[in-house]
């Protein structure tokens, strides 16, 4: 098996000792985030992307091997391996090029090709490419076909003689693996996407109306503009194909293959080659580029969404107080749970504040009781029907209270996905799933990442066509992301669910369940060491896990830090020698801080395994002891006399907070129950490639009202200057033909299939 070291330390451009010592500690079972964080000295710093990308590249160059032994072997069985062709093989690094090497000896179904073969016409086959290669003059294709004839075997004439030939030189052609791989690079080159709607299908009926008449070069099309395209053609909405110039390709082809100057040997090549290429060829290498654009789309896809996954999960908390959760509703009125600064369910009731002006005045009372009872800092409101309804009631009642709780508008997606799920029937088995619902709101507004990993990344509503990608793909890459923002904040071991636990470095399903089972039992963990205690958690978990385990007003103040319990010798000696206790660590933080950046000679403290990286993290660390990375908590405010659509007037400038950013635009949260659009060409006043440059989930901005559409519930928004020239972009704009299609046509198509009503 070939030493793969070298291949990826040139690829990554990275000395061959990290990449075979972050190889081997991902064989030993250490995790991405670990190796990220506490080996830096034997990877060379690199971080989780990088990681992530090597141990990546590394399976699919294992497969690739593991797949080429098997098709040398299988030809070498059949007894067609030569030096060349295993030379040919040996060089191949794409999976795609290797299969295209290995069709012609691949086990087939009986072709045309075969079935000549069968009638002993292989020979006629050769003598006619023979013939061709070396360019002769005057062959008779009659003469040489007229031996063949053989009633026994099935040629009764000719023709079907020069038929058989023709069809074995057609498949010899058409599994040439770099013929095949010119059309497929031509079709990517210079194929376009031609898709047309139904015609009973009326217009201004669809979603994707955009695509009524359409056409897009493949190399210019966007992700999303893909995906949609399959999506229609799969609810046969729209049908799309990929057009290219087929007289190119067979120019191109009979320039490889036809070397014969005697004209009536050309037009019989001719005839096979334009056979070959669209009975063999065509729909299989087609096929082929729009499978690979899809794999293009989906990853692109992927991505954003994992980017506005993990600008979500590390939103900045409002943080651990007593909060009052509400999730509002007009005829079956508003869901009110209390939890308290743990985040622990203390209290259900509902009120209807939106029907008589008795039951508003009674839901008034039993607010500010329990606002008072439970001294409430904090009180979500959901953002779903009757949210802002519900919000300018609260609003009237704090009115009448000296200390004033903070009100929040929450975006409640997923909510009534959790409160419905195992998870949440095991942790509230006897509350019903709108009291679980509301609980779910209020705490995701105390610390957003703790509550938000109970729910299915793609039920949150921050993708992009994620039910069209590739599911076990997004699966992956999702989880990833779960656990990177997990182990990047650190978890509260005291508090945490099991849930949240299970995506800590190190920690299974089960030794997270057997953690809350031994906190129950024994009360709050006081050191990181009692983790030992913990069943079926041993040393190899506890060195995972341990640093990305917060234990507050422990025994030893390190185990509320970064700092890896294998580095607290080092840390000692480091507090020791600029008298600083580790018991006033957090008062002395500032004046450690100075000394890091002054004084503090790191190279005396450097061991064979713990070097300066790491001791630069570790004074990082105790300059903010128990510090949270994430951001201070901000919040939109909505204006009063803009509640619903038929406020909005265009020009009127709001503040709202971004719910979800796409490859065309961002989705902003207005208050009126419906996001309205901002898309990438309003986003700035320079031209913006991609939105995530400007915007990102949770985000508060200000946005100008461009228009509105009550009917069809689409609001296009803008957030640049009123009085800026359209941006304009240095590369030439891709090719779209859309029926009649404007610019605010295409805004109204792209918010209509990607808004998420409220």
């Amino acid at each position: 098996m070939t030493d793969l070291i070298p291949i990826l330390s040139r690829e990554f451009d990275l000395p061959s000792r990290y990449v075979e010592n972050a190889l081997a500690l991902f064989q030993e079972g250490a995790t991405v985030p670990f190796v990220a964080r506490y080996r830096k000295e034997r990877t060379g710093g690199m971080d989780e992307v990088q990681l992530r990308s090597l141990q990546e590249r590394h399976q699919y160059l294992t497969e690739l091997l593991e797949r080429r032994e098997t098709i040398l072997k299988s030809i070498a069985e059949q007894g067609k391996l030569t030096d060349a062709l295993r030379q040919k093989i040996e060089a191949c690094w794409q999976k795609t090029d290797l299969e295209d090497l290995y069709l012609p000896y691949r086990p087939k179904r009986r072709t045309r090709a075969t079935i000549a073969r069968e009638k002993g016409l292989q020979p006629l086959a050769d003598w006619i490419a023979e013939h061709n290669q070396t360019g002769s003059r005057n062959v008779n294709l009659v003469q040489a076909a007229t031996p063949y004839i053989n009633t026994e075997s099935g040629v009764t004439t000719v023709d079907e003689a020069l038929k058989g030939a023709a069809d074995i030189l057609a498949e010899n052609i058409a599994e040439q693996a770099d013929l095949r791989a010119w059309v497929r690079q031509y079709l990517m080159r210079s194929g376009t996407f031609r898709s047309r709607i139904a015609s009973d299908i009326p217009e201004g009926s669809t979603k994707f109306e955009l695509y009524r008449n359409y056409e897009i070069s493949v190399r210019q099309i966007a992700p999303h503009n893909f995906l949609a395209l399959q999506r229609g053609q799969r609810e046969d909405v729209l049908s799309f194909e990929l057009a290219f110039d087929t007289d190119e390709v067979l120019q191109y082809l009979e320039s490889q293959a036809i070397f014969t100057r005697d004209a009536e040997l050309r037009a019989f090549y001719q005839s096979l080659i334009q056979d070959a290429f669209a009975r063999l060829m065509k729909n299989s290498l087609t096929n082929a580029v729009i499978a690979e654009k899809k794999a293009w789309a989906d990853e692109e896809s992927i991505q954003t969404f994992e980017a506005n996954l993990r600008d979500l999960l590390l939103a900045p908390p409002a943080g651990m107080k007593p909060t009052l959760a509400i999730d509002p509703g007009f005829r079956t009125g508003c869901k009110v749970a209390v939890v308290d600064q743990t985040g622990k369910f203390l209290h259900y009731q509902a009120i209807f504040p939106h029907q008589s002006q008795g039951q508003r005045e009674a839901a008034a009372q039993t607010l500010r009781q329990l606002i008072q009872k439970h001294d409430i800092a904090l009180i979500a409101i959901g953002n779903g029907t009757a949210g802002r309804e519900t919000d300018a009631f609260v609003g009237e009642v704090l009115s009448s209270l000296s200390q004033k709780p903070t009100k929040v508008m929450v975006n409640e997606a997923g909510a009534s996905v959790y409160s419905a799920s195992p998870l949440a029937i095991a942790e509230f088995p006897d509350l019903d799933v709108t009291v679980r619902g509301a609980i779910s709101i209020g705490r995701r507004l105390q610390d957003p990442l703790a509550e938000l990993v109970k729910i299915d990344p793609k039920s949150i509503g921050v993708g992009q066509y994620q039910h069209d990608v590739d599911q076990k793909r997004l699966k992956q890459k999702l989880e990833e992301t779960v656990e990177s923002c997990v182990n990047y904040v650190g978890v509260d071991l005291n508090t945490a669910s099991q849930a949240l636990l299970t995506y800590v470095s190190g920690i299974t399903p089960a030794i997270a369940n057997n953690i809350v089972a031994y906190r129950d039992q024994n009360g709050a963990f006081h050191s990181r060491k009692t983790l030992l205690k913990v069943a079926k958690l041993g040393p190899k978990a506890f060195e995972q896990a341990a640093g990305f385990l917060r234990i507050r007003n422990g025994k030893n103040p390190l185990d509320n830090t970064a700092v890896h319990p294998e580095s607290y010798g080092i840390v000692e000696t480091i507090l020791q020698d600029v008298n600083i206790s580790p018991a006033s660590l957090a008062a002395d933080a500032e004046q450690l801080s100075g000394l890091a950046k002054n004084t503090i000679d790191l190279k005396r403290y450097v061991t064979e395994s713990v070097g300066e990286p790491t001791l630069r993290d570790i004074l990082h660390e105790l300059e903010k002891p128990g510090r949270d990375p994430r951001s201070q908590f901000v919040t939109a405010q909505f204006r009063d006399d803009v509640q619903t659509l038929a406020d909005l007037q265009p020009g009127m400038t709001l503040e709202g907070t971004v719910t979800n950013v796409a490859n065309f635009g961002a989705f902003v949260d207005i208050g009126v129950h419906q996001d309205g659009l901002v898309h990438v060409s309003q986003l700035a006043d320079r031209f913006v490639r991609n939105p995530k440059e400007i915007v990102k989930v949770g985000q508060v901005v200000k946005v100008r009202v461009l228009e509105v559409d009550e009917k069809l519930k689409r609001i296009s928004l803008s957030m640049r200057s009123p009085d800026s020239a359209p941006p304009s972009r240095k590369s030439k704009p891709a090719k779209q033909k859309s029926k009649g299609h404007s610019s605010n046509s295409t805004l109204q198509d792209l918010q209509a299939k990607f808004n998420r009503k409220r």
